[in-house]
C-alpha cells in the first residue's frame, strides 16, 4: 500500500492542500495520521475520485 502526503494529493487532484485537508477533517477522504502530519492511501484517492466523477456523470 502506498501512502501520499497532503501535497501530493493536491498535485494529484489539481487543488490546493487545505482542500485536502477539508476532505479528511469531513471524512470523505480516508487518512493516516503520521506525527503532525497526515498520510492518504493512494487507493482513497482514487475511490474518492471515482465516486465523485460517478455523481456528476
Amino acid at each position: 500500500m502506498r501512502f501520499l502526503t497532503v501535497a501530493e494529493v493536491a498535485a494529484l487532484m489539481r487543488v490546493s492542500k487545505m482542500t485536502v485537508y477539508r476532505l479528511v477533517h469531513g471524512g470523505d477522504l480516508t487518512a493516516v495520521r503520521v506525527g503532525r502530519s497526515f498520510r492518504v492511501p493512494e487507493h482513497a484517492v482514487h475511490e474518492y475520485l471515482r465516486g465523485a466523477f460517478s455523481q456528476t456523470a
